[in-house]
């Protein structure tokens, strides 16, 4: 037997049996036998592939009519091969490996053996690329032996090819077993497939006894036997022997190396890291008469592309074209996945375009690439014309595809949207499998909808896709934040109890959440659970603790908790002393802080900038503004630029103490250095100017707005960091004043007005916001948050006309507006029943973003700008969840 699980057919579950009732009407005139018979009178006719009766005909023609059909050509096997390749892709009944299964049944049960033997080649070639297709074949081929029918030869042959094209070396052995139990006599080309699919998945030892039986048998041990062992050394790293059967090949009694041979070593020693010696052995092969092929090159130019070395990457094919080696789809490919991962998402989209230009047609791994890159970017809308794209290029999207469109949405706050992406999975005849699941809760977690998230995971294991320890770990991480210990510690109970090992991480995030409600009697019990299950590699978990106790001023307790890691043999990270550092200024120890400082240089864990920020929150803390702009200045001399965080407290700092024009210098120095003033910054500065009037007013300078700056903001999030009471007392001469300021130390104004009028819009000082709004675009500046802010107002008010007027002010003015400004427009118009004026803005949206291909686009951005619909979700996971439990009929 190849396989001892038995192959149940079922129906995928978007399987359209649902036909039109005038089709239905049609068939149900005839009799089978009648349709079998016009079906076989139109193939022996010429053209008839293009004939539109047939192709009518054909559409809809179940198993058991198109098995009579191909039994009917009994006497030209081609002609029946040829109705069976036709009915398999255009039926839609035949279409997926279960029909085309079920089609080959009927023709062995009707003893068509000869055909059958054809037609059993065609579908093993069909699933040379799908791995769960072959194996639904080959189980099904198992259940036909029971019937008495045998495979032949050149079935068995074709067989073996196609398992070590899929690296499923331990089935193929199996294969040769079955072969040589039925009485069949190998051939070499067998014996050498066999072999190389061994050595493709690192099985050395058995290759090498079928390179002895081969021996025995008289074959030859060739170039192609030799390279599929060097392939087997590498795919076990063992490169040392790798090289020796090289040797052994390069003698001048040996087979010779080729190509591929040098460029499985090239392979090799880059996965290990040693790119410097395959670049030697990449020259060295010239000198041995062997030229680099597009492969070779296409190896090394992965490798840069992993270094993150982009430029030597295109320099490396620039001389593989001088070389006349024409870059392929895998070199293309790995281009456009190096550029993607280094956020150059617009010179990927060139490659792509050039690779086009060049008639190099892109596989679905360069369109996963793609779609990758530009959904870490949030380009949405690029990312589903690509999948548009893909589809009208008969490129079939990959469960792979859908998982970076998931977590593309997912990652721009869309789980709802991610999730409706399902249903289209499903239609399209995948499965969702745990990372999938994965994605969406992790998605739904970090929105705090875990409700959703719950519901997921339950649906997971009504499925049967078994979660696993990232599934548990997100929840009960995101449950942790939440506060709700008690369903996080159940759900962590049914974890161990389902035999998942929770990992360090899953400790930590349970350990933290007790640690945040100030249980830490249950924190330590896991810790100590920790220690036993041998889970504690790092210091993360002491953090935690050491954290509690530094908000608690437990001095004394953090420094035996530094023992007690120094004691398991670990070794504590930056974040361990920050913590201690951070606690001893906290208790007013400030030397003993800066002794820290020079002891972490001397253990070799040098402070990094959030060390010497929490050093500058510190003296801040204490009055001591002075001490810490010094530490500031300090900082950039010892190698450790200041960040963001570091600039914002002594900002707020000098600003809470009365001396705007200091906090106005440090700015000026934040800029120079390369960062521009975040939202934190801007709100202290313009609280300063707001102080700072209200104090001469009064005729006097000691009346200052004190600003909260106890401890560094964790996000540079405009929702967060806003001072409501300022954006509501500011008026137009506050904002002058500080423009004037940002300009003269080069500051971005568009920064500015941002944050300002995202902030206006907030405490409904609309008016205001859209006069400033419409300032900056006179400018000839866009100001994309302030406009989708004074937009996103208008469209929660249902003021469609004022929505439309940005707009239009916004195009007026030679910008493009945002994805979301426009989402936003036409839900208002929908909302108002304006639907004509929506339609225009689809168009308008399609318009503006460069798409050409409307009508195969359009539902994509119908789905992207539709509203969030967490009811359809629930209907859409029980709908799942009944299909996956309903036994569908047997075809």
């Amino acid at each position: 037997m190849f396989l001892t699980k038995r192959l149940v057919v079922k129906l995928p579950c978007g399987f359209p049996a649902l036909i039109s009732a005038s089709i239905l009407y049609s068939f149900s005139a005839v009799t089978p036998k009648d349709a079998a018979h016009h079906a076989s009178s139109l193939i022996n006719q010429p053209n008839w592939k293009t004939n539109q009766t047939f192709k009518s005909l054909v559409s809809h023609m179940n198993p058991s009519v198109a098995a009579q059909v191909v039994l009917l050509q009994n006497d030209n096997v081609s002609l029946a091969l040829q109705f069976f390749r036709w009915v398999c892709q255009h039926s839609t009944y035949c279409y997926p490996i279960t029909g085309r299964i079920h089609l080959l049944n009927l023709l062995i049960s009707s003893h068509s053996f000869q055909i059958a033997h054809k037609a059993i080649i065609e579908l093993i070639k069909n699933c040379s690329k799908c791995e769960n297709d072959l194996l639904k074949l080959m189980e099904a081929l198992d259940e036909m032996r029971k019937t008495g029918f045998r495979l032949n030869y050149p079935c068995y042959s074709i067989l073996l090819v196609s398992l070590a094209k899929l690296n499923m070396g331990v089935l193929a052995s199996s294969v040769y077993k079955r072969m040589v139990a039925e009485g069949f006599v190998l051939g070499a080309i067998d014996y050498r497939t066999i072999i190389n699919a061994l050595s493709k998945i690192g099985f050395v030892c058995q290759a090498e006894m079928f390179i002895s039986k081969a021996l025995k048998l008289g074959f030859e041990l060739g170039t192609h036997v030799s390279t599929s062992l060097v392939l087997g050394y590498c795919r076990q790293n063992d490169l040392q022997e790798a090289f020796r059967v090289l040797d052994v090949m390069s003698k001048p009694d040996g087979c010779g190396a080729n190509s591929v041979t040098y460029s499985i070593l090239i392979h090799g020693l880059c996965e290990v890291g040693r790119v410097e010696e395959a670049f030697s052995l990449k020259e060295g092969m010239k000198e041995k008469g062997c030229q680099p092929s597009t492969r070779t090159y296409t190896v090394l130019v992965k490798a840069l592309c992993d270094h993150g070395l982009i430029g030597k990457a295109f320099d490396l094919v620039g001389e593989m074209s001088g070389k006349g080696c024409k870059p392929n789809v895998y070199t293309y490919t790995v281009l456009i996945d190096g550029l993607c991962r280094e956020g150059k998402i617009e010179e990927a989209n060139g490659m792509f375009r050039q690779m086009l230009k060049e008639d190099v047609y892109p596989g679905i791994v360069t369109y996963n690439a793609l779609i990758n890159g530009y959904c870490k970017e949030g380009k949405i809308v690029s990312a589903f014309e690509l999948l548009s794209l893909m589809e009208k290029r008969n490129c079939k999207p990959n469960i792979r595809t859908y998982n970076e469109l998931i977590e593309g949405l997912c990652k721009i706050n869309k789980p709802y949207k991610a999730m409706l992406l399902l249903g289209k999975i499903v239609d399209n005849g995948l499965l969702p499998n745990s990372i999938t699941y994965n994605i969406l809760i992790d998605g739904f977690c970090k929105e705090g909808h875990f409700y959703m998230a719950s519901k997921i995971f339950e649906l997971m294991n009504s499925l049967g896709v078994n979660p696993d320890g990232y599934s548990y770990t997100a929840i009960i991480d995101g449950l942790c934040k939440q506060g709700s210990l008690k369903l996080a510690n159940g759900l962590w109970g049914k974890m161990i109890k389902k035999g998942i090992n929770p990992d360090e991480v899953t400790f930590t995030a349970l350990m933290d959440g007790f640690c945040k409600i100030g249980n830490t009697g249950d924190a330590s019990k896991l810790f100590k659970m920790m220690i036993v299950n041998g889970c504690l590699k790092t210091c993360h978990a002491f953090n935690v603790f050491l954290h509690v106790l530094s908000k608690e001023c437990k001095l004394i307790e953090e420094y035996a908790f530094f023992g007690k890691i120094l004691k398991h043999g670990l070794v504590p990270s930056v974040v361990t002393y920050t913590i201690l550092v951070g606690a001893l200024l906290q208790a007013g120890k400030v030397e003993q802080s800066l002794s820290m400082l020079k002891l972490m240089k001397q253990v070799g864990c040098p402070p990094n900038v959030y060390t010497y920020t929490v050093v500058v929150n510190g003296l801040c803390q204490i009055g001591r503004v002075d001490d810490a702009e010094r530490i500031l200045h300090l900082m950039s001399d010892l190698g450790v630029p200041p960040n963001h965080v570091t600039y914002t407290i002594l900002v707020k700092a000098h600003v809470n103490a009365g001396r705007l024009n200091h906090a106005l210098d440090i700015t000026s120095f934040m800029v120079k250095n390369g960062y521009e003033p975040n939202c934190h910054i801007y709100s202290a500065l313009l609280a300063g100017f707001v102080s700072s009037n209200k104090a001469t007013k009064a005729g006097s300078s000691s009346f200052i707005s004190p600003l909260d700056f106890g401890s560094p903001p964790a996000a540079e999030n405009c929702d967060e960091c806003v001072s409501r009471n300022v954006l509501k007392e500011m008026d137009l001469d506050h904002v002058l004043k500080l423009q004037a300021e940002i300009e003269k130390f080069s500051g971005s104004v568009l920064d500015f007005y941002n944050f300002l009028v995202v902030g206006l819009c907030k405490v409904g000082r609309i008016a205001v916001a859209e006069h400033l709004t419409k300032d900056i675009l006179k400018d000839g500046l866009y100001p994309d948050k302030a406009c989708f802010s004074v937009i996103d107002w208008h469209s929660k008010n249902s003021n469609c006309n004022e929505c439309l007027e940005v707009l239009d002010l916004i195009l007026s003015h030679g910008f493009l507006p945002s994805f979301a400004s426009y989402c936003s427009v036409i839900h208002c118009m929908r909302n108002k029943g304006k639907i004509k004026e929506a339609q225009r803005l689809f168009s308008d949206l399609m318009k503006d973003n460069s798409i050409g291909e409307a009508k195969a686009v359009l539902p994509h951005i119908e789905f992207l700008v539709n509203c969030d619909e967490p009811e359809k979700c629930i209907e859409l996971l029980k709908l799942i969840e009944q299909m996956a439990n309903r036994e569908r009929p047997v075809i």
